[in-house]
């Protein structure tokens, strides 16, 4: 008994502060709707937040194709969740992943259309590993820069978001538009795409992201790799001492970390959207930020946090339709949450919580990538 409630004091440390932010973002959007209600032509409503986390909840778990809808849009969450998460836990802040989602989609959709009469097996496959070797080459650029020069990974990763649009729109313009459209676009996939599993849209890379977030947990918590990672990232000074080379796992990481990214756009193309366009868009790269603060950059946690977010994108229009409340409310909770994160102290004193006696949570490893106090310092061992 008391080993159990030891365990759950510890969970309770750990989830309490994520749970708390977003009860006080729903709390807060709940002002937000009654006061804006009084703007409609409905007139005030002080019960219209009721109606519209009801029917929030019921599109995204009120039916199997809302289950289904949920688990679709929480799928590449998932990877880039994990993505920024294993930034944070090596010191580095990849806020690149809206790139490497594209970069990602947009290799799968020319390899799964060269491949589109091919076996499923063969050019799903093949489509993912060029989705992953994209990203992880998006990844890298970044992370070698890191690693050698010392430019900050938030400064080049921003400016590679830029030029992975550019790019793309180019390519797919000049180099592999398909004939026959009236705008520039890839070919469909064909039997590239991924399985159905159940349903009309229950697709394989669901459980290949469940999958995945084991897999990254093992890494981090079983291997030298993530031992390395983790280390570098909390103290790469000490790491260095220790005969680690935090040059090479800098590099590593971010490599790693644009892979997943990579992954997330790949499985956004082969399970949903079919072929790649200019303007296709990228908010998942930048949601996987909220996903992995909320999951507190543990991939079990970063997993719950993205079911929560696909939940918030499926119920939202049901929301709209039964309760006239706009869709854009699903951006002001998650906004919230994030504010609640960072500025954890709100939350602690709201509800008189005290501080973690130990432990660096990935807050404080944003913080210390943002004064580029984290990662090696270029030109430093390897």
């Amino acid at each position: 008994m008391i080993r159990l409630r030891g365990v759950a004091r510890r969970i309770w440390r750990v989830a309490s502060i994520p749970l708390l932010a977003i009860a006080l973002a729903f709390v807060v959007a709940a002002v937000v709707i009654v006061v804006s209600s009084a703007f409609t032509s409905t007139g005030f409503d002080l019960f219209l937040p009721i109606g519209a986390y009801s029917s929030l909840l019921a599109g995204a778990f009120g039916s199997g194709n809302g289950i289904t809808n949920t688990l679709v849009a929480a799928a590449p969450l998932i990877f880039g969740g994990l993505a920024v998460g294993l930034g944070f836990k090596g010191g580095l802040f990849n806020i690149g992943v809206a790139g490497q989602f594209l970069v990602g989609a947009f290799a799968a959709a020319v390899v799964g259309s060269a491949l589109a009469g091919a076996p499923t097996a063969v050019g799903a496959t093949l489509a993912m590993f060029a989705g992953a070797l994209g990203g992880a080459a998006f990844g890298f650029i970044p992370g070698f820069l890191k690693a050698r020069t010392g430019a900050h990974e938030v400064v080049t990763t921003i400016m590679l978001n830029n030029a992975a649009v550019l790019l793309l729109t180019w390519a797919v313009n000049d180099l592999v538009r398909a004939p026959g459209f009236s705008f520039p676009r890839t070919g469909d996939i064909g039997n590239s795409a991924l399985p159905i599993l159940l349903g009309r849209n229950l697709h394989l890379g669901i459980p290949l992201a469940v999958a995945t977030a084991f897999a990254v947990r093992w890494l981090l918590d079983r291997t030298t790799i993530g031992f390395e990672i983790r280390t570098v990232g909390q103290n790469p000074n000490a790491a260095r001492y220790a005969g680690m080379r935090p040059v090479v796992m800098t590099a590593l990481t971010m490599t790693l970390s644009g892979l997943l990214g990579g992954v997330a756009g790949a499985i956004q193309m082969l399970g949903v959207i079919g072929f790649y366009a200019p303007g296709i868009t990228a908010s998942v790269g930048f949601d996987s930020i909220a996903v992995a603060l909320l999951g507190r950059s543990d991939p079990i946690g970063i997993l719950f946090a993205a079911v929560l977010f696909g939940a918030f994108r499926a119920g939202a229009p049901l929301m709209q339709i039964e309760t006239s409340v706009p869709i854009e409310v699903i951006d002001i909770i998650q906004a919230l949450v994030i504010l609640f994160l960072a500025a954890d102290l709100i939350v602690r004193r709201v509800f008189r919580l005290r501080a973690a006696k130990a432990g660096i949570t990935e807050l404080k490893t944003v913080t210390q990538s943002w004064a580029g106090g984290a990662g090696p310092a270029a030109g430093q061992g390897s």
